[in-house]
């Protein structure tokens, strides 16, 4: 392991697609949602690339011909299919071991993500995942992205500067925000978004697996 100072004392991570591996099933339960309540269900393509966003701001934007009026029961179906297949989730292999490593190096690690609060937490007060997270913002508790306000949040609550806070995310979304914080990104491309949009964003680097994310973290972070 890598000796030198740290770049990076807070390192922040998007959830599902890049911790997480949720993308299809996020993507089937967006479609299912919206054929529900009547709509025109959007290709895996649009599907995917809400991902990250706040849940109702998603779900809007995939189902442009849903009434306003709906979308609480938009919500709702979206929650009900979610819920259904939730213990088909798991983090991608190698996660737990790229997250202790940071850790042994003292790097404070957080969360910024589309998801709720009630949600997310479900998930970090699981056995493996108890005591990981120095802290998380979830969508419903600020600003969904790309706007910066998870991210600024989150470097306020622990003294940080951008220059020293790295945002790790799948989509454009992450990127945008990490952008719009002033802080420096690594693009992740097994998630949600083709990685070929990442670029006009500057990301330092995009990582093909979680063994790449690693490698590239316990050299440059």
């Amino acid at each position: 392991m890598s000796s030198r100072p740290r770049q990076y004392d807070l390192i922040a991570f998007d959830w599902d697609g890049t911790l997480f591996d949720s993308t299809a099933i996020i993507t089937r339960c967006i479609q299912n949602a919206v054929r529900d309540v009547g709509g025109t269900v959007p290709g895996d393509k649009e599907a995917a690339y809400v991902i990250g966003m706040g849940l109702m701001q998603a779900l809007a934007h995939a189902a442009p011909d849903v009434p306003a009026d709906k979308y609480p029961l938009l919500g709702e179906r979206y929650r009900f299919h979610y819920m259904a297949r939730q213990n088909d989730l798991s983090l991608f292999a190698g996660v737990l071991e790229l997250l202790a490593d940071l850790k042994q190096r003292h790097h404070w690690l957080a969360v910024a993500t589309g998801k709720s609060r009630r949600g997310l937490d479900e998930v970090l007060h699981t056995v493996q995942l108890k005591g990981v997270f120095n802290g998380s913002r979830t969508a419903d508790e600020t600003a969904g992205k790309p706007h910066p306000r998870m991210l600024q949040e989150l470097m306020r609550e622990f003294g940080v500067e951008p220059e020293r806070t790295l945002m790790i995310g799948d989509t454009t979304h992450d990127l945008q925000m990490a952008l719009n914080a002033g802080c420096p990104s690594v693009g992740v491309s097994y998630g949600a978004h083709e990685p070929e949009a990442f670029h006009a964003l500057q990301p330092l680097h995009v990582a093909h697996s979680v063994r790449d994310l690693h490698d590239w973290l316990l050299h440059n972070a």
